[in-house]
């Protein structure tokens, strides 16, 4: 058995023979020193100001069409540069790269989101003695407790996770802990950042880069406080206990505090893996069914959602006895945001006309946001036809004659496989936006339509079809 890790400050625990990875570089001290930091991002800028005057200079004596293309594609070099160095540091810098390249497609260039995608989680790991130091500050005397693996199973922007055993019971768990200074650094992480990209002239300083700026701040402010992380997984465990479809981490309380996070071990595998494609249709159906209907819950009955919709966040386990249950492991509940009545309201008559697939009911549920109020007639109607398009899976099969013929199943089931939906949407919404006398959308409605592209990805990866009366008329 082996953990890898997938996405953002979260870990995969994999049922499988393979070896573990962690093979990768060890480094004995973080840049977590505003100093430190401060002194990288300023090489970064310089290096960057030094190019643009180059760039600036030899491109004066081309025409516009070579100035054109000569500046695209030094802006896409430029960009992948401050990827990479930003890659180099550990901490709130990588995670607010991640967060603008999934949540700013909207206010950032191409080039900058595509470059930021690239950030990845999986770095240097810290070794051991400084995580052991980091852990005697936190547990002091209680370390002697537990038996620490000094391998670590997965490594994050934010964290490293090791796998232990409480001495005294037996009990498998896991600790994520959080490296040393990256909670301090935060705000001057942001500050630097806001500077990188302003010298690197990559992203026009709009009052809407302020804006998610500050929405980043909070989500990382909150994410780093392994409090409200514990008490978050504390409830959707108490939620979900009884359902034989879910698993949730327990938190240990004893072994976990501000900057330190206790919960016992829960194996599966990864949604990638291969064992899941080996399944019956029944059995993945099902699953699929579970990984909306969680989505749903949260959205509409919580009024708070997990906002990272990566495969990393959630394994498999599967059940011996073909005629049994398999289980969706919930992991890591660090990135959630609470949603307010206002905006459920409006996300629930926004459903409601896409399960009836009414394009005047969807007009009229567009409302209570000025993202909404202040679109001409013609933009909202564009708007109220891509929201039927995006709501086609959750839509009654009997009042939606626009699914296409290869999505529906004999029993009136959605194939997430063959419906291309992503790039439908994406096709359909390039046209609209053309259209858009166009504001920023809601961040929280970014956040929504996000949950639900991962949602398409899972059930699409695993070859779901899912029953939409099911999943939401309970709802309506």
């Amino acid at each position: 058995m082996h953990v890898s890790t997938h996405g953002m400050n979260n870990y995969i625990m994999a049922n499988d023979t393979s070896k573990p990875s962690y093979n990768k570089q060890s480094i004995d001290t973080l840049k977590t020193s505003g100093f430190e930091r401060r002194m990288s991002i300023a090489k970064t800028s310089l290096n960057i100001g030094r190019r643009w005057a180059g760039n600036s200079v030899s491109g004066m004596f081309l025409n516009k069409e070579a100035r054109t293309a000569r500046n695209q594609a030094f802006m896409e070099a430029q960009a992948n540069y401050v990827a990479e160095e930003l890659g180099k540091l550990k901490g709130s810098v990588v995670k607010i790269g991640q967060m603008l390249a999934m949540y700013g497609e909207h206010i950032l260039p191409p080039e900058i989101t595509r470059a930021l995608q690239t950030l990845n989680d999986d770095t240097a790991t810290l070794t051991w003695p400084k995580i052991e130091q980091t852990l005697q500050r936190t547990l002091g005397d209680k370390l002697k407790e537990l038996k620490v693996n000094p391998n670590p199973i997965g490594t994050a922007s934010l964290a490293q996770v090791h796998r232990a055993t409480v001495i005294a019971t037996g009990e498998e768990v896991v600790l994520k802990i959080q490296y040393p200074g990256v909670a301090d650094a935060i705000d001057s992480d942001l500050a630097l950042f806001k500077r990188l990209l302003k010298v690197s002239n990559i992203v026009p300083q709009t009052r809407a880069l302020d804006t998610w700026f500050e929405e980043i701040r909070s989500l990382l402010h909150n994410e780093v406080d392994y409090a409200v992380e514990a008490a978050t997984t504390e409830r959707f465990y108490g939620r979900l206990k009884d359902d034989p479809r879910y698993v949730v981490p327990k938190i240990n309380r004893n072994y976990s505090s501000n900057r330190l996070l206790c919960m016992s071990y829960e194996a599966g595998i990864p949604v990638i893996s291969d064992a899941l494609k080996l399944l019956s249709q029944e059995r993945r159906n099902a699953i699929g069914q579970a990984a909306i209907e969680i989505m749903m819950q949260e959205i509409f009955v919580w009024g708070e959602m997990q906002t990272d919709p990566n495969f990393g966040n959630y394994l498999v386990r599967v059940n011996e006895d073909p005629k049994g249950i398999d289980k969706l492991v919930l992991l890591d509940f660090g990135a959630i945001r609470q949603f307010d009545n206002h905006l459920l309201t409006i996300a629930h008559n926004l459903l409601r006309a896409g399960y009836h697939h009414n394009h005047a009911q969807m007009v009229a549920a567009m409302t209570g946001y000025e993202f909404f109020d202040t679109m001409s007639d013609k933009v909202r109607s564009d708007a109220a036809s891509l929201f039927l398009l995006a709501t086609e899976p959750f839509s009654d099969p009997s009042s939606n004659p626009d699914i296409p013929a290869e999505c529906l199943d004999d029993k009136q089931r959605y194939i997430w496989a063959n419906s291309k939906l992503h790039s439908r949407i994406s096709a359909a919404a390039t046209k609209a936006i053309q259209s858009f006398e166009f504001n920023l959308p809601p961040k929280e409605f970014m956040f929504i339509s996000r949950k639900f592209i991962g949602a398409y990805t899972f059930c699409t990866v695993i070859d779901a079809r899912t029953d939409s009366n099911k999943l939401v008329k309970p709802f309506l």
